[in-house]
């Protein structure tokens, strides 16, 4: 009886706080944050909007504000006394003695795995109702794109429980907030990650069966209406010169990313005073929207967003069409398709079996470059095709958008231009940006090797995946971790660029290691 009093309660206290506004830290602490932030109290930006206050927030911004221009004041001791900081990440207190990899992530996954969360007052993680798997590192929450590619090796594992409830949670944060939020905290509510809950759907329908579809066809219907605008201050649609919609990254705030406050007020105060005193604000404004649309594309940071394809100063990710976007939301919209007609819903499913051809369709007749035989993204403001490449343009052989002729010329630009040493190059920009080279990143890996394995490029995908196992297991014998990401280019040496170091854990790379030796082997 206890026990059932206990959930209840827990039942009741999710229920209250969802329908409560959700303040995040800037909202909190006013001057005090911005003070912490733009004095860089700590070296990683994250770290005080993870920090947990030992009161009331408003008694500790009003206690602040008496004592800052007191002689002798410390703003370092005062965020020691009044705030609780975030814990040490757990992986880095594992001891790793295994010898076989596999074995080692199997074991790790406790170390990352979060239990249902209890609100904490003043915190700002969105808590969430049944366990889940980190990242690892300074990534203490559940993230969206990075979970399905984590949910990857969780099914090698036997993991299809904790697979379930991380599904319920991002159900959860769709009905509570309406979208799935970058990961479980307030700051990242303004914008989503790429849309993979559908494909976490279908991954646990191989498990349930077709009654998940049905299960989720409510929470899926919010999703899709949240990426074309319909419940959301965002402008994810956008209309092509024919007509058509195809869909961009556009966070629905414009001010500083929180976790990033002082980058991203440096630059954009920068570029803002270059523009001159009238278009100042506009100016300001506009760079941190796409430095938060960047963040919504989980490629945060890379050259494919930015005009001059050099430097962060001249970034426009809302100005792009992205290729690998509109992949997911075909995909979205077909498995929405099937859950209407697996619910008798026949006229729904047709109309959005329409949709989904039309995007199809938008997609080949925008993005297809049949000069260089490579798919590309495509710039709002040109009406033109980008020029850089990226292994973004590899996808639509994962969502099976291309044609097998499309495929072949795929699969040799692939080969040519992105195969390295350890795997496939995120960019062939070396930029010093963490998604360009010469790294390589877990998901892309899996994205590429199964879009070609699609179109029975198998020879190819085996070269990419065996070479992508063989870096995992070689950094792991040499440091004992599994890493964020690799330096595919020159395999002896770290992966660098970005905005915090490297970390370790780590999810996704987890996931798609476990996924790709249960396909190839571990040599």
């Amino acid at each position: 009886m206890h026990k059932l009093q206990c959930a209840f309660a827990i039942l009741l206290a999710f229920a209250f706080m969802t329908q409560q506004p959700v303040k995040t830290p800037d909202q909190l602490y006013g001057v005090l944050f911005k003070d912490i932030q733009l004095q860089r109290i700590f070296p990683d930006g994250k770290t005080f909007v993870d920090c947990v206050p030992k009161g009331k927030p408003e008694s500790i911004v009003a206690a602040y504000k008496k004592q800052k221009s007191k002689p002798g004041f410390s703003l370092k001791q005062f965020v020691a006394d009044n705030f609780i900081l975030p814990a040490a990440p757990k992986t880095v207190q594992y001891v790793q003695p295994e010898k076989d990899v596999a074995t080692h992530i199997k074991n790790l996954w406790g170390s990352l795995k979060r239990d249902a969360d209890k609100p904490v007052v003043g915190s700002s993680l969105l808590p969430l109702p049944g366990a889940y798997i980190v990242p690892g590192g300074r990534f203490r929450e559940i993230y969206y794109w990075d979970s399905y590619f984590t949910m990857l090796g969780l099914e090698e594992s036997g993991e299809v429980a904790t697979i379930e409830s991380m599904v319920d949670n991002f159900a959860y944060l769709i009905k509570a907030y309406g979208h799935v939020p970058n990961g479980n905290r307030s700051y990242y509510l303004s914008r989503s990650q790429p849309p993979f809950f559908a494909l976490m759907v279908e991954l646990l329908s191989t498990h349930k069966g077709d009654v998940v579809y049905k299960k989720y066809l409510p929470v899926l219907e919010k999703e899709y209406a949240y990426w074309t605008d319909k419940t959301a201050p965002t402008k994810h649609n956008v209309v092509m010169p024919d007509g058509t919609i195809l869909s961009r990254y556009y966070d629905a705030g414009d001010a500083p990313r929180q976790e990033s406050y002082r980058e991203d007020h440096e630059l954009a105060t920068q570029q803002a005073k270059l523009a001159g005193a009238a278009n100042q604000s506009q100016v300001y404004k506009r760079v941190c929207r796409d430095l938060r649309s960047g963040a919504e594309s989980g490629w945060d940071f890379s050259t494919r967003w930015f005009t001059d394809n050099q430097s962060i100063a001249t970034i426009a990710t809302t100005d792009i069409i992205p290729v690998d976007l509109n992949g997911l939301m075909y995909r979205l919209e077909t498995i929405l398709a099937k859950a209407y007609q697996l619910n008798g819903q026949s006229a729904a499913a047709k109309k959005m079996e329409q949709l989904a051809a039309k995007r199809k369709a938008a997609i080949i007749r925008y993005c297809w470059n049949e000069a260089v035989g490579y798919y590309y993204d495509w710039r709002i403001s040109t009406k033109q095709q980008m020029t850089n490449k990226t292994i973004a343009g590899a996808f639509p052989l994962f969502f099976q958008i291309a044609t097998q002729a499309q495929a072949i010329r795929i699969a040799k630009v692939v080969e040519q231009d992105f195969l390295k040493a350890g795997g496939v190059v995120t960019t062939l920009v070396h930029s010093g940006q963490q998604w360009d080279a010469p790294n390589g990143w877990a998901p892309l890996q899996w994205m590429t090797i199964q879009g070609l394995r699609n179109y029975q490029q198998n020879q190819l995908a085996e070269t990419i995946a065996k070479r992508w196992i063989q870096v995992n297991t070689d950094v792991y014998a040499r440091t004992g971790k599994m890493m964020e990401k690799y330096n595919v280019e020159n395999t002896t040496l770290e992966a660098g660029g970005g905005e915090y170091p490297g970390q370790d854990g780590f999810g996704w790379t987890n996931g798609v290691l476990l996924k790709l030796i249960s396909l190839y082997g571990k040599d």
